[in-house]
């Protein structure tokens, strides 16, 4: 798996121009994290990465994605196996009303696999990746919204790796939870990235610092500054910048 590349990119809802002239790349199993005030396009450029903005009406993308050098734009590109390779864990933790077992089993029995016993292991090693399995072993049965907040979404990154992706893209993951559950799902995300490209959109000035390689500074629908995290954070070279990370606007 190669990098992300991201050439040229500009987005576009109805008239609005969302994304402009976006060039980034996203480096293979590092995390990167996309910072910004609400509204400036963070979102929508991850959800470039996997096609979603595909089911946003009105929506229409210039430019290239490209993946392992490949533009996931061009015609030809079956796009649910993008989604499989490319998997999303959303702001707020959305499980599936059913349970817990078949939430992880879900992506797999859509992709074609039927061995109970294949399930099982892709259920079980899927529950260990998301650092959940010790506390839904013996409930495999039961509703995962039974859960609370910070286990169901550990859960629904568990659903995200049970397909095998090579890149996760994660939209605010820990915005909705307590500090305790922000502090495994940091821990998870930090483990993650020995086999997975992770991209990250987060409010939390702290938590890119915490857990990113990288960082891409969004304002207005431009990416102001991007690069190491540590260079962007201790030695920004824009003013921009430096206004957002210090609290003067944002």
């Amino acid at each position: 798996m190669n990098e992300i590349e991201v050439r040229d990119l500009n987005l576009y809802y109805g008239n609005l121009r969302a994304l402009k002239d976006i060039n980034l790349s996203f480096q293979e199993k590092m995390i990167t994290a996309l910072i910004g005030p609400s509204g400036c396009g963070k979102s929508p450029l991850l959800k470039t990465v996997n096609r979603m903005n595909d089911l946003v009406e009105d929506c229409r993308i210039t430019g290239e994605v490209l993946i392992d050098e490949r533009d996931i734009y061009k015609s030809g590109i079956d796009v649910n196996t993008l989604r499989k390779r490319v998997g999303m864990v959303f702001q707020k933790p959305n499980p599936f009303p059913m349970s817990i077992y078949d939430n992880i089993a879900y992506g797999p029995r859509t992709h074609g696999v039927k061995s109970k016993h294949k399930l099982d292991e892709i259920v079980e090693r899927s529950l260990i990746g998301a650092a959940v399995w010790g506390e839904t072993t013996d409930y495999l049965n039961k509703s995962a919204l039974s859960l609370s907040g910070g286990q169901q979404q550990r859960v629904c990154i568990a659903r995200a790796l049970a397909v095998e992706p090579e890149v996760l893209l994660m939209d605010e993951p820990t915005s909705a939870l307590d500090p305790i559950s922000t502090s495994k799902i940091e821990d998870l995300i930090t483990k993650l990235k020995e086999h997975y490209t992770i991209i990250i959109v987060t409010h939390n000035m702290q938590q890119a610092t915490r857990v990113s390689d990288n960082t891409a500074f969004f304002l207005l629908g431009e990416v102001i500054e991007s690069g190491t995290t540590r260079q962007v954070f201790a030695m920004p070279k824009e003013k921009k910048t430096e206004d957002y990370i210090t609290g003067r606007f944002g």
